[in-house]
């Protein structure tokens, strides 16, 4: 989400340039540094569909090396992740962040959040609100919000959980990482519009098919 998507991802594509490059062979090393630091779900990329963790696989890697880097600076605070953001070097940040970047997780079957809450989401998502001077979060996350690599995030299939509480850390100002773009969107949205956009985007990518059975 952005008030103007071009302005947006050249503002957060300037950031990148601060992250150090990211390539195969950081995969390898990322999963060595990543092991003792999460729980198996979140080691798999997928958390554990609580919603109480995002979604890291197959985000761009370059997006995530910087999420490492706001955590470390403060820019973003949390509990877990800023001791964690802290004691990584830029380069095992890098390794870290390609870790996660090559996983293709599955993505699991959600409960099926209230179909009026959806629609309201997706008009939010996908037109904005003209009247209230709100842009489409597609504008910068894409349409159906597969993302825009190399800086912006996918949302689609995030869990609503975890979408709507960052949103509210936009809104009252705790997340600091993004005050030209998503801090002042946040600000224009209220408690419904961020549970719909959260619900629209948590169903708009269908589950992985399941694997065959064995015989």
């Amino acid at each position: 989400m952005s008030p103007t998507g071009t302005n947006a991802a050249s503002l957060d594509a300037t950031k990148v340039c601060l992250a150090p490059a990211i390539s195969g062979p950081r995969i390898r090393p990322g999963r060595a540094l990543a092991t003792p630091q999460f729980p198996a779900p979140a080691l798999a990329g997928g958390s554990d569909a609580s919603g109480a963790f995002p979604r890291l696989a197959g985000q761009p890697a370059a997006y995530l090396s910087r999420q490492l880097q706001d955590f470390r600076s403060g820019a973003r605070a949390n509990a877990i992740m800023s001791p964690i953001a802290r004691a990584l070097s830029p380069d095992d940040a890098a390794d870290v962040s390609a870790y996660f970047a090559s996983l293709d997780t599955p993505f699991p079957p959600l409960a099926a959040p209230d179909p009026n809450l959806v629609k309201k989401g997706s008009e939010l998502a996908e037109t904005g609100d003209p009247a209230k001077r709100i842009p489409p979060c597609s504008a910068c996350h894409g349409k159906g919000g597969t993302g825009e690599p190399p800086t912006i995030p996918y949302l689609a299939g995030q869990y609503a959980q975890y979408t709507a509480f960052e949103l509210q850390m936009w809104r009252q100002g705790f997340r600091r990482n993004s005050p030209e773009a998503m801090g002042l969107i946040a600000g224009q949205l209220d408690d419904e519009a961020i549970k719909a956009i959260a619900a629209y985007y948590q169903q708009a990518r269908q589950p992985s098919p399941a694997a065959p059975a064995k015989e």
